[in-house]
């Protein structure tokens, strides 16, 4: 996979992530339920993939040993992303816990990784991050003001974030060592499935007997989860973390897309304008590195010193 393509990877995924709240609505089923169904069968068949592919390679194992801990680590990061995400939801409302926990899982991650000595994240990436994030607020928010909010519902959101941002680095830090990145993910979801599976089972799983159900588990684990994190494992080979962070704000604005298309709901001349605003940022950290933002000027060539006759 050549670095264009890496972002290219990661935002394919977050489009399917985007997809994931709309499909749900068609589930007769509790978020929290729904979500762990969608982590149980999505990591299973990440883990099984992965399971496959290790048999398939020769001398591939010694990677995985030498960041197993990491990965199990990361592992019940994923699992607890889930608890947490759903729980600020419960305390602060959709928006608001969808934006603190979205938003702030890029700036983390950048913090993260420059933490860990990867990579500093440039100028460029905060500018436009900082773009994306505030995008991302008003288009989910509408702009509308927040007081009164949960203080302990946007803690347990920015929780959210952090888990989100350390199971990410992981997972870079991991395929950066020589690890294939599917099996990355397999380790990483199918841990995390292992994890969630009595969340599952406390939290009523009979609607899964129902064909609509069953067809939207199947749905939400195999594409909004086995084929996203393979997806986004393969951009994470080319793309900086911090830059795939980023990239994958990208899940809201194609969730408020299908929400006008296939919920018709509507979004205000607010909401639209932060839709632009982050669809901006993310074109900008897209870019290579050197490349200009589509109107900059291009800079002076440095002219050579005039020589005098002698």
């Amino acid at each position: 996979m050549n670095s264009r393509s890496g972002p290219l990877a990661v935002v394919a995924a977050a489009v399917l992530w985007g997809t994931a709240g709309t499909v749900g609505t068609l589930a007769a089923a509790g978020s929290v339920s729904l979500a762990a169904a969608r982590l149980v069968l999505g990591g299973a068949l990440l883990g099984a993939l992965a399971l496959v592919r290790q048999r398939r390679a020769s001398g591939g194992n010694v990677p995985i040993r030498r960041s197993l801990r990491s990965l199990i680590f990361g592992a019940a990061a994923v699992a607890a992303y889930q608890l947490c995400f759903f729980a600020a939801v419960g305390r602060t409302g959709v928006a608001i816990g969808t934006v603190v926990a979205i938003g702030s899982g890029p700036v983390f991650t950048g913090l993260l990784s420059w933490i860990a000595g990867r990579e500093r994240p440039s100028g460029r990436w905060a500018l436009a991050t900082a773009a994306a994030v505030a995008g991302c607020a008003v288009l989910v928010t509408g702009g509308r003001g927040t007081g009164g909010v949960d203080a302990g519902g946007v803690a347990l959101a920015l929780l959210g974030g952090l888990l989100y941002a350390f199971y990410t680095v992981v997972a870079a830090r991991a395929i950066g060592g020589g690890m294939e990145s599917g099996t990355v993910m397999g380790v990483m979801f199918g841990g995390a499935a292992v994890l969630m599976l009595p969340v599952l089972a406390l939290t009523g799983p009979g609607w899964l007997a129902r064909p609509g159900g069953l067809l939207t588990a199947l749905y939400l684990g195999c594409a909004t989860t086995g084929l996203a994190y393979l997806l986004y494992g393969r951009g994470l080979r080319t793309t900086p973390v911090a830059t795939a962070a980023t990239l994958a704000l990208a899940e809201p604005a194609v969730a408020a897309l299908l929400g006008v298309v296939a919920l018709r709901e509507h979004l205000s001349l607010v909401s639209w304008a932060g839709l632009v605003l982050l669809a901006l940022g993310l074109v900008v950290v897209a870019l290579p590195a050197g490349t200009r933002p589509p109107g900059t000027p291009a800079p002076e060539t440095p002219k050579a010193p005039a020589r005098g006759r002698h």
